[in-house]
């Protein structure tokens, strides 16, 4: 058996990993797009902040892991693919032959339809290349420029506020993190950010970046008229799944590859995982692209067993995001959104506790300025435990989640 994997972040690591403890005679190949080893993308915050250098970002630290394990890999991403003749062509032109491929490409950062948006003086925050590209541009003392305060932007803004710089963010939504955090707990995250020295605008959006005189830079245009100078802008406006290459496959693609709890696309020898796959959801009941790492290191190993031959169910992800905005955490799982809800917020300590219900049921969370119940209320939403009298006692005092969790599953 021939197995082909394109993409090296964790989904596709840890399904080669996989294949080869559960085949230990197949053919593995691992394709990356990058002409890099493979590394976490979560570690490039590290790596601007100087608490980690490029060996410190791998996912594999040993030069010989691959070719320990009898695994192909090639500095050469997917370019198309043939399924009824089990050929893949790679971006060099190469063309392979597989029984079994799996789409584990990631995401690419999306660039919006800005005008001036591009040169020397723009960069996201996902590649390798990318930091080296903020690293090189940003020296204590310079303006920079954020787009987005969505869940990649909070998660860099830490780093390049630690750079020294003087640092704007623009936001195009009413609040930081719309996605992740309800108004009450993005309102406290802005106001925390803005207390350590950086300038937060919301409902803000950029119109234009226009060239600075001394072609250094860039004034960032924005609706209102205001103009702001950057030596370097940031775009961190969201992420969209690799999937371009399977154009003409046959292979079913929405906002990723549709996959079933098997990890399976519509094609037979076809599976998905990671940021690339839209795959059952845990709260919903549907299929989402859920781009958090535990859920591609799941897919990547679910996925594997069932190339092998192995038969294994993935439950669903769990919507779920934990974060360090500027030294204030927070976190959010499941269905947090709805009206069956109790919260316990305290502004001036920057903390904020809010637990959703569906029936006796907790479906979702938010919390802010505290970690100590991370893990249970993850567990209690996971367990679809019924909470019984245990939702009243909730209700009353969010923060005895613990309890509840020691009663009803110790």
């Amino acid at each position: 058996m021939r197995y082909v994997i394109a993409g090296t972040g964790p989904a596709g690591l840890i399904a080669a990993e996989t294949l080869r403890s559960a085949d230990p005679d197949g053919e593995i190949a691992l394709l990356s797009a990058e002409p890099e080893p493979p590394y976490a993308r979560m570690a490039l915050p590290y790596l601007l902040t100087g608490q980690v250098n490029e060996g410190g970002t791998l996912l594999r630290r040993s030069s010989t892991n691959f070719t320990d394990l009898g695994i192909e890999f090639h500095y050469a991403g997917a370019k198309s693919i043939a399924p009824d003749t089990g050929q893949i062509t790679l971006s060099n032109g190469d063309a392979m032959a597989f029984d079994m491929l799996l789409v584990a490409t990631g995401a690419s950062a999306i660039k919006p339809d800005v005008p001036g948006l591009e040169g020397k003086h723009v960069c996201h925050c996902w590649t390798m290349a990318d930091a080296r590209k903020i690293m090189d541009l940003t020296p204590s003392g310079a303006d920079l420029v954020l787009m987005g305060a969505g869940f990649i932007g909070c998660i860099i803004m830490e780093a390049l506020a630690s750079r020294g710089v003087n640092l704007t963010v623009v936001e195009a939504e009413d609040r930081v993190l719309p996605r992740m955090m309800n108004e009450t707990g993005a309102n406290m995250i802005k106001r925390w950010c803005e207390a350590k020295g950086i300038r937060v605008l919301t409902s803000s959006r950029v119109t234009a970046l226009e060239p600075l005189a001394d072609g250094d830079g860039n004034w960032v245009v924005l609706k209102n008229g205001e103009k702001i100078k950057a030596s370097l802008t940031v775009v961190a406006t969201g992420v969209k799944s690799n999937t371009e290459f399977l154009g003409g496959s046959g292979v079913n693609v929405d906002q990723g590859v549709v996959v079933d709890e098997n990890l399976r696309s519509n094609v037979e020898t076809i599976f998905a995982a990671g940021d690339a796959a839209q795959g059952p959801d845990f709260s919903t009941g549907g299929w989402n692209v859920h781009a958090i790492q535990p859920t591609a290191a799941e897919h990547g190993r679910i996925a594997a067993l069932n190339m092998a031959g192995r038969p294994a169910a993935y439950k669903g992800s769990l919507i779920m995001n934990v974060l360090d905005t500027v030294g204030l955490v927070s976190c959010s799982f499941g269905e947090w959104g709805g009206s069956d809800a109790t919260e316990l917020v305290d502004e001036q300590a920057f903390r904020y506790t809010r637990l959703a219900f569906e029936g006796d049921r907790l479906v979702g969370a938010l919390c802010l300025g505290r970690t100590e119940n991370i893990g249970v209320m993850r567990g209690l939403i996971q367990s679809q435990t019924k909470l019984g009298d245990w939702k009243q006692r909730l209700i009353a005092d969010p923060n005895r989640v613990m309890d509840a969790f020691v009663a009803l599953l110790a």
